[in-house]
């Protein structure tokens, strides 16, 4: 065990009859990180979360925490805070009694509860509401209890369970943001169970995608994002997702057909919407998502696959159109048979790609499309 991994799970799995929750599953997660576990349902995120938490014992494997074995151990001698997606709050009990009642059944002092709820309350920007009852509050105030209640505990671990799933998005953003700052404030070990790719993207140190009770691929956001392991990881990571197209249906120069490539992913900022006949391929509108600033054109190929684009808000692109669409073969990412792996790019595009900063590869070929009258030029 490394000395900076705080958590660790070597070979865990569980199962409950034919149903599998994970399988062989070993994972480091390293001290003072925003560790994120993200999958599709019935991956195996929260098993293993539960696994970590001493609320599920393994069938097999151990896990670690602060160097210490405590697969026998019980969730309380872990020294560890959860935060679910039910708030588990008292609802007869007020702000303050719900944040130290733990504190009150573990004989801590009067003066020491009121200290650590007050730094609890001031950290969640519950102060003032000591006195206020669940049901007085909002779905974003009940929200900042539990963290308090995690807070005020003072473990160095917290595990999170889909905790923003009951906000709207506009309050799950802001209460992500909060989560992040309060961790960094903080320093403490987070593991967050997440299914939304946004919020693991946007909060983690570190992602762990996993698929069928496995690990898909682990790493930094960026990482996964720019050179996803799988074609189930290019998939899954980004908003849009990557279009997946089989190598067949697309002019690919000889260089990476000699690859062996059986699908290739592009995402919808490498692809250019240009004039019908001016571009690599020819597809017809099929979606045009306005977002203001940008659009997410969908085009169906003629067969049938389809792409995303991603183009300025102003250009003026209806349904049934037709359009050409373009790109760099640099910004391709090439899979290889059944189980999708990555393939390296070909030489020659690759070290066009070397020499190029992020985002300053040559612009892609083709005759710009006709903004919206009225729109600035």
């Amino acid at each position: 065990m490394s000395a900076t991994d705080f958590v660790r799970l070597e070979a865990v799995s569980k199962s409950w009859g034919d149903s599998v929750g994970v399988r062989d599953l070993s994972l480091a997660i390293p001290e003072g990180t925003f560790t994120v576990l993200l999958g599709p349902s019935g991956c195996g995120k929260s098993t293993t979360l539960r696994l970590i938490a001493g609320l599920e014992g393994p069938d097999s494997g151990s896990v670690l925490i602060g160097g210490c074995d405590v697969t026998g151990a019980t969730p309380a001698e872990r020294s560890l805070s959860m935060v679910f997606q039910s708030y588990a709050l008292f609802p007869h009990l007020s702000v303050a009694e719900n944040v130290t009642f733990g504190l009150k059944v573990r004989g801590v002092s009067r003066n020491e509860r009121s200290e650590r709820l007050a730094r609890a309350l001031s950290l969640t920007g519950l102060s003032g509401q000591e006195r206020r009852k669940p049901g007085e509050l909002s779905g974003g105030q009940r929200q900042r209890v539990a963290l308090a209640r995690a807070v005020v505990a003072d473990h160095p671990l917290c595990l999170m369970d889909e905790p923003l799933s009951n906000l709207d998005a506009k309050l799950r953003h802001s209460v992500r943001q909060e989560i992040r700052a309060l961790q960094r404030r903080l320093g403490m070990t987070v593991v967050y169970v997440t299914h939304d790719q946004t919020e693991a993207m946007s909060m983690a140190d570190r992602v762990v995608l996993l698929k069928d009770g496995r690990i898909e691929q682990q790493g930094p956001p960026a990482e996964l994002y720019r050179q996803p392991a799988t074609a189930f990881a290019a998939s899954f990571i980004g908003s849009p997702p990557m279009a997946l197209i089989p190598a067949t249906a697309l002019p690919l120069p000889a260089e990476l057909t000699a690859t062996g490539v059986a699908t290739v992913g592009l995402r919808a900022e490498s692809v250019a919407a240009v004039r019908s006949g001016s571009g690599i391929v020819d597809g017809v509108v099929r979606e045009a998502e306005f977002l203001g600033a940008e659009t997410f054109v969908t085009a169906a190929l003629a067969d049938g696959n389809a792409l995303t684009a991603r183009v300025p808000g102003d250009l003026h692109l209806t349904e049934g159109a037709s359009l050409g669409l373009s790109w760099d073969w640099a910004d391709l990412h090439l899979f290889s048979g059944p189980d999708g792996t990555r393939l390296p790019g070909p030489s020659a595009f690759a070290a066009r790609r070397a020499k190029c900063p992020a985002g300053d590869l040559p612009p892609v070929t083709g005759t710009p499309l006709p903004k919206q009258q009225g729109s600035t030029p």
